[in-house]
């Protein structure tokens, strides 16, 4: 699949998104983001610099033509300005500006230490807004057992199956939908395509190797067009992801949260909450287990319930002294 800057990047840009996808192993999907977030900005500067008329359609204009000069040009100024526009005009929350600060933060930081085209880093020290950390939302453990108590019809199999991964493995759904049926290995671990085609092993425990059992036992053998997909559906094709969202969505429907912002990715913050809160789990082991390439990201699962906090305060030592009258 080609990438969506190859027609439309100026050569610095493209050289630039070049380096994350081959050298940093990014995927397809994030490098269209960065150039999407870079695009914007030069779209921004054209304007700003008074190359384009301020009330050019912002989005038909071409960045093809950005100097080399220009780009150099940028100050932190520019960049806090471009801030400012991204609230005012475009109507971004902190998360998206964050985002766009951080790609013009990397984009400038490569020319610096890698083409060395500027001196300085003008951007270092463009500051990030801030975003409000929200708890993950998942499933409670009666939820969780629940939804797959709720399993039923032609495909229950296949689909306990999946949502039993989902929920005891964390995996990703695009991950899920990536599977084939030779990443089952003999040692009851399943091999994992994750973000940027990282390989990592997931060690399977009873429940997901009694599930899988029972699927491969009726999975489709004969006129499969992609015979070396995991999961198949129901016109004998991979399952894509949404399908898997779909059928996700229906067994929540069944049991009354799908209207309540639930999700494939709520399962696997319910697999990394129930491991962390029943199974005794070092962060930095659920950092291996998700497949995330920082702590930080891990780190919102070690979050308490509210009985865990209610059971803190019960078993302070303070808790049950009186004042004596």
């Amino acid at each position: 699949m080609a990438a969506a800057f190859q027609n439309e990047a100026f050569p610095i840009l493209k050289d630039y998104l070049y380096y994350k996808q081959t050298i940093q192993n990014k995927s397809l999907k994030t490098v269209d983001e960065y150039f999407i977030d870079l695009r914007t900005f030069f779209r921004y500067m054209k304007i700003r610099r008074g190359i384009v008329s301020a009330d050019a359609d912002f989005d038909s204009i071409s960045i093809t033509d950005i100097t080399q000069e220009l780009v150099t040009s940028v100050t932190l100024n520019d960049a806090y300005e471009y801030m400012n526009y991204l609230i005012r005009e475009r109507d971004n929350k902190s998360a998206a500006r964050a985002r766009k600060c951080s790609s013009l933060k990397g984009f400038y930081n490569y020319l610096h230490k890698k083409k060395h085209l500027i001196e300085t880093n003008p951007l270092s020290e463009l500051e990030t807004p801030k975003i409000k950390k929200a708890l993950p939302k998942y499933l409670t453990l009666e939820q969780s057992i629940e939804l797959l108590d709720a399993v039923n019809g032609k495909y229950k199999e296949r689909d306990y199956a999946i949502l039993t991964l989902f929920l005891n493995c964390g995996l990703r759904v695009s991950e899920t939908a990536g599977l084939n049926y030779t990443d089952i290995r003999p040692d009851n671990t399943l091999r994992v395509l994750g973000k940027g085609n990282k390989e990592r092993i997931v060690y399977l425990n009873q429940a997901c190797i009694d599930a899988l059992r029972d699927y491969m036992r009726v999975r489709p053998a004969d006129g499969l067009k992609d015979k070396h997909a995991l999961f198949i559906s129901r016109n004998n094709n991979r399952m894509s992801v949404k399908t898997i969202q779909a059928m996700v969505y229906k067994y929540l429907e069944q049991i009354g949260l799908s209207a309540q912002g639930y999700s494939c990715h709520k399962l696997r913050h319910t697999a990394a909450t129930l491991m962390y809160q029943y199974g005794d789990v070092d962060v930095r082991v659920l950092k291996e287990v998700l497949g995330h390439e920082n702590l930080g990201t891990t780190e919102i699962y070690t979050h308490l319930s509210n009985e865990q906090l209610q059971k803190a305060a019960d078993n302070n030592p303070l808790a049950k002294i009186k004042k004596e009258n």
